[in-house]
This record gives C-alpha cells, sequence and structure tokens, in this order.
C-alpha cells in the first residue's frame, strides 16, 4: 500500500504544528520520524490516524485522496496504531483484548474457543507469543505491547505506526520488538516508527524524516546519515557528550533503612529496602516499571505513609510525616509522571514554578504574593532552562512535553534541596531536551547535591550514576559502582536473573 501525505497544515492558535509536510510510505517500508518534542511528528500521526483533522492538504492511498474523520476511518483503510501507552483492558483476557469490537461469535454470543484460536494463530504467524487466556493486568509491559501490536494485526492493518515503542522496555524486549518490526516489514507491512532513540533508527529503518519546528528538514535512506547528523539536523547544533567527573563524595543525606509495604492483595511491594545517597553523588535505581519503585519514593517523599521502615532527610527522621515536612528537610522531587504529579495542567507557568514556595517569604509576606517577584523568578527560569513558551502566564499542558519537563525540572532543581529524587526525568522527551536535564543534574551532583535517579532508561542510569542498585520484585537485589556494569548484563537482573548468567 503507497500512504502519500501532501502538504499538511495544522495550527493551534498561534502555534504552527505542521507547515505543509510531506510524508511518503512505501509497501514493506520502514520509516522513522524523528525530531525535538514540539517538532510536529506527533501532530502529523494523529492526523494520519484520524484523531486530528489538518487545516489543509491531502492524503493519498494508492494514488487515491482519503479523509479520516477518526481512528475508525483510518482503520477502515487498514492502517493501525500501536500507542505509547497501551489502549488495554486491564481486568480482561490476552484474547479479548485483541478481538475486542470484532469478535467471533456463535449465534449472538462470544465464541471463546474460536477467538482463542484466531489470536493464537495470528500469534504463531507472527512469533509473538502470548498467553490468550492470561489476565492482562497480570502480563509483563513486553507482553503488554505484543498485544497491542496482535491487536492492530489482528484489524488486518497494512500501515502500522509505532509510537515512541521502547519507552518502558528493558534492552531484551527492545531487541524482540526491532525483531518484530523487521518481520513485519518483511511480511509487506509498511512501518512508522516515532522515536528519539536513534540507535534504534538504525538498527531498523530505511528512511528518516527529520522534522524541525514544525517543518520537514531532511528525508534521508538511513544507509547515508549517521546518529551524529541526525542528532544536528533535529536541534541545529552538536550535542556534548556528558562526561562525570571524579569527587569525593560528602556526608550522607538521604538514608532508607528496611522499608516493608503490601499491597491489598497481601503481596509485598516493598520488602526489606534500605539505600543510601549521599553528598555530591547521582546514585541510580534500574529496575523494569512495576517492580517496587514508584512506592518506593512515594514513600520517601510523603505521599504514601503506609508502610513500615525509616527515612532520613539530611538527618532528620521523616517517616511516615506528608509531603511538607519531607520537602521542608532538604528534598525535592522530578516526579514519575510530569502531568499527575508534577504540575498542574491547567495553571500558568507562574503557578507552576511556585509550587511548594507560596508561604516563603522570597515569595509573599502576610499572606499576599508578592506577583512582581513570581514573575522576575518565573521569567529568569524560562531564560536560564531555555523553555520555549510564548509568556510565563501560558498554562503548562499549551507546552510540548520536552518544555513541560524542563518547567518541572527547573522547579525542583532551583529549590536548592541537598537531596533530589528524579524519577523517569528524560522519558519521553527528545534528545536536546534530555541533553539539558542530563547536565542540570550533573551540575547539581558537581556542586555537593545528592540525587537518587530513577530510570527505566538504562543508557541514563550507566552514563549519569555514581553507584546504581537494580531492583527486581520489591526489592534491592544489586549494588554496582559507575562502570562495574553494562546495558545488556544490567538489564539481565531487571529481569530477575543472577550475576553469574
Amino acid at each position: 500500500m503507497k500512504l502519500q501525505m501532501r502538504d499538511i497544515v495544522k495550527t493551534y492558535g498561534n502555534v504552527i504544528a505542521n507547515n505543509k509536510v510531506n510524508i511518503d510510505l512505501n509497501d514493506g517500508e520502514i520509516l522513522a520520524i524523528v525530531g525535538e518534542n514540539g517538532a510536529g511528528k506527533s501532530t502529523i500521526m494523529k492526523i494520519l490516524y484520524g484523531l486530528e483533522k489538518p487545516d489543509s492538504g491531502e492524503i493519498f492511498i494508492d494514488g487515491k485522496k482519503v479523509n479520516f474523520k477518526s481512528p475508525i476511518d483510518a482503520m477502515k483503510h487498514n492502517i493501525g496504531m500501536v500507542q505509547q501507552h497501551f489502549m488495554l483492558f486491564g481486568s480482561m483476557t490476552v484474547a479479548e483484548n485483541i478481538v475486542y469490537n470484532n469478535e467471533i461469535k456463535k449465534g449472538i454470543f462470544f465464541d471463546k474457543k474460536a477467538n482463542i484460536q484466531r489470536v493464537q494463530e495470528l500469534s504463531n504467524a507472527y512469533g509473538l507469543k502470548v498467553d490468550a487466556n492470561a489476565i492482562v493486568d497480570d502480563c509483563p509491559v513486553g507482553t503488554q505491547q505484543r498485544v497491542e501490536i496482535l491487536k492492530t494485526l489482528y484489524q488486518n492493518a497494512s500501515v502500522i505506526i509505532f509510537d515512541e515503542p521502547s519507552a518502558v522496555l528493558t534492552p531484551n524486549e527492545v531487541d524482540e520488538l526491532l525483531n518484530t518490526i523487521r518481520k513485519l516489514a518483511e511480511s509487506g507491512k509498511s512501518i512508522i516508527l516515532i522515536t528519539h532513540k536513534l540507535n534504534e533508527v538504525m538498527a531498523v529503518a530505511d528512511r528518516v524524516v527529520v522534522m524541525r519546528a514544525g517543518e520537514v528538514v531532511a528525508n534521508l535512506n538511513k544507509a547515508d546519515t549517521t546518529i551524529d547528523e541526525m542528532s544536528y539536523l533535529m536541534i541545529g547544533r552538536q550535542t556534548v557528550d556528558l562526561k562525570l567527573r571524579s569527587q569525593n563524595v560528602g556526608e550522607q543525606i538521604l538514608k532508607v533503612e528496611n522499608l516493608q509495604m503490601g499491597s491489598a492483595n497481601g503481596k509485598k511491594v516493598l520488602n526489606g529496602v534500605s539505600l543510601e545517597v549521599n553528598a555530591g553523588e547521582i546514585v541510580g535505581i534500574a529496575g523494569v516499571s512495576g517492580n517496587g519503585q514508584t512506592e518506593l519514593i512515594r514513600c520517601i517523599t510523603g505521599l504514601e505513609r503506609n508502610y513500615v521502615g525509616k527515612v532520613f532527610v539530611c538527618g532528620k527522621d521523616v517517616s511516615n510525616q506528608g509531603v511538607n515536612v519531607v520537602r521542608s528537610a532538604g528534598l525535592s522531587n522530578i516526579p514519575e509522571d510530569r502531568y499527575v504529579w508534577g504540575s498542574a495542567r491547567n495553571a500558568s507557568l507562574l503557578d507552576n514554578f511556585l509550587m511548594g514556595e507560596e508561604d516563603s517569604e522570597k515569595f509573599s509576606k502576610h499572606g499576599i504574593l508578592k506577583q512582581a517577584e513570581i514573575k522576575k523568578y518565573a521569567e529568569g527560569l524560562i531564560q536560564d532552562y531555555s523553555i520555549k513558551v510564548d509568556n510565563s502566564k501560558q498554562k503548562i499542558q499549551e507546552l510540548s512535553g520536552g518544555n513541560a519537563q524542563k518547567v518541572i525540572t527547573a522547579r525542583e532543581i532551583e529549590r536548592d534541596c541537598p537531596v533530589t529524587i528524579a524519577c523517569e526525568p528524560t522519558r519521553g522527551i527528545d534528545i536536546g531536551a534530555m541533553e539539558f536535564v542530563h547536565e542540570r543534574l550533573v551540575n547539581k551532583r558537581n556542586n555537593n547535591g545528592g540525587i537518587l535517579l530513577v530510570s527505566s532508561e538504562l543508557s541514563e542510569i550507566l552514563k549519569l550514576s555514581d553507584r546504581i542498585y537494580v531492583m527486581y520484585n520489591g526489592k534491592l537485589n544489586y549494588e554496582f559502582k559507575h562502570g562495574e556494569v553494562d546495558e545488556r548484563k544490567l538489564g539481565q537482573l531487571m529481569l530477575g536473573g543472577t550475576i553469574n548468567e
């Protein structure tokens, strides 16, 4: 199936998200679309999948003009999308999720045996192993992604869009995913891969479209380009290879002792977790999502009080205390989800920068906010952190993901607390914003701050951490110093492997 998008224009108010974008996709081709957050790549894919309507421009399939008013229209034309955030029903089985809304029936009833058989046939045909009877919530992330792909294949998709598909996968699962993408292309499927991981582009893509500021700036054959060239085209400058400088660590500023926490079903979510962070170091926690990292950070930061064990911040016992007590003791937090925990989406940048500091003498007097001082502070951070905004009164939900992340990073690092927790600080953001966040974290470390870094991005953990803990099944099983372990071995340990494998 030949796909063409011609002169696509999409605007949101004064923002031009897509400016006369042209995309071509051939049968059996893997096309990677790369660019910074806000470059327009997600918007152009939403238009292709019927989630957004262009202001102008045309889409052609095999030379015939088509008009998509919704994803249903796109699916009718055999276009499917594997979402970054899986669209699955957790309480239903794998088979029920895959065949949902297009079930095989016996009369008016769901034919369980026939549906399971069809899913198994599809699974075998594409080498995507799943247990058709398993409950989705009980499946690991890599399996859930296979379910998403099989769901798309069940809908007879000829064009499959992958949106940041490896964001939550281990290295072994990424290898499996890339192999699946290759096999799909070999079987005649046309693939569009949206990613900021340029090593994955080099591993599987046939062609690369680079977008910047809403426009296509390059259309390259993979064989004719390099990661350095793509990085330069994406952000308009060369990236800097950040190195950790050797330094002596200072006093202990975060200590966790024997944290224990159970879940509603009686399973131990945290099972005797102990760790420490000293001034002048970054300590990484590597683990597959769902192994207790979220609960650990909630306990440390005061969001969770239903636990046994001790937490000390700068020598103060803050065990089972609330967020205000923990923050006052000297801890700031870049949270896992920038919109759920890190910001108020409908609030202005001024309000988001101020969060947690409303009562400080710097910004209020006798309960009255010093608006001029707040504005000056916010605009200073906007400039220092190169945050792309129209003005400081703009809502944070109007910013790209990378710029929203910079707002939260700026607020938490500039509080100048001795300890900063950084959870998934670069998830879903582009190479330019990622480089900037890394630089700020390392600067804090170099200035005698202590950072606890929780990330599913192993390259990030390995690059930034002075020490690394491996978390699996609610426990910290291993500890390494910088340079003592590689990405593949770390990936095995994250899945429950042992040091001798």
